[in-house]
Parts: C-alpha cells; structure tokens; sequence
C-alpha cells in the first residue's frame, strides 16, 4: 500500500507488511527500546518477542518508509483472544514525528485486525508517553485495567477501544 503526501504529511511514504525480524524493523526497535529506557530506566526488550506473534492471519506488523526507503516508523497486532487484538510495538522516528504517520499506523492496524475478525483492540503505553496517550484517547481508546499481571499502575496505562 502506497500513500502520498497529504494535507499534514510532508512527503509520500509507504507502509507495507514486513516481517517483524527484518533488520529495518529491528533498527526501529532498538529505536524505540532506546527510546522507553531513557524515559522509564526500563523496558520490554523486543528481541523477546517471538516472531510468529505476527504472522498472519493470527497478526501482522507494519513498516512505514520514506520515497528513499529510509524506514519512519513501524507497528504491530496479534491477536489476545478470539476477538480481541493488542496492538504492539509502535513506533515513530521523531524526525518523522508531527505528520500523523502513528495515527496512520493505528488505523491500518486497527481495520486489518478487523478484517481477521478482532471486535475489539487494546494496548499499553507508559504514562510518561504523553503523545502516544493523546493519540490513543483521540482515538477512542479508553482506560481499562491492566491485563498483564506483571505491570506496575504506576507507569503503564491500559487502554481498550471497541472496532
């Protein structure tokens, strides 16, 4: 799927399927990585998610990147339950910040779990992120209990939002 500059974009970019182990999309985790450990002191090593959490049709993960193919951002979804996708791993440079790339992630990755049959999405950001808040509430996602045990409330916010 390709997509050109649009009012708030500044340059034509292309998001499409991408392996979750493929060296471009391991650069923007580290990024990412890099990113939650300067602002918790922590952070879930990607390295320790298995990459068939996103393959389809039970997931898929996305890349997006710049006319040059210089990679801007990246995002996944698996699914949690029979109807239920989390939505993982998002992801944008912050050169690439402040053109609505995220948003267009979340809402490929929102419609293609839908497709697979999700009624419902949910997600963790860090309470510290406030960008990522935003645009989830935005979005309409709205704050539910966390659903992993081993999260501390003080730092990560759970968010749900009905497809």
């Amino acid at each position: 799927m390709t997509h050109t500059a649009r009012p708030g974009l500044q340059s034509a970019w292309t998001m499409t399927p991408a392996p979750y182990d493929d060296p471009v999309v391991q650069e923007l985790l580290l990024g990412l990585h890099d990113e939650q450990r300067s602002m918790y002191g922590f952070a879930d090593d990607p390295a320790d998610t298995p990459v068939s959490q996103f393959v389809p049709p039970r997931g898929s993960f996305l890349l997006v990147q710049d006319e040059e193919g210089n990679a801007l951002g990246c995002g996944g979804w698996w699914f949690l339950d029979a109807q239920t996708a989390e939505i993982k791993r998002m992801y944008v440079r912050p050169e690439a910040r402040a053109q609505s790339l995220g948003r267009e992630i979340l809402l490929h990755l929102e419609a293609d779990a839908k497709l697979r049959g999700a009624t419902s999405t949910q997600l963790e950001t860090g309470v510290a992120n406030t960008a990522a808040l935003a645009l989830y509430r935005a979005q309409g996602y709205m704050p539910i209990t966390s659903y992993r045990p081993d999260r501390n409330p003080d730092v990560n916010r759970a968010l749900r939002k009905d497809l």
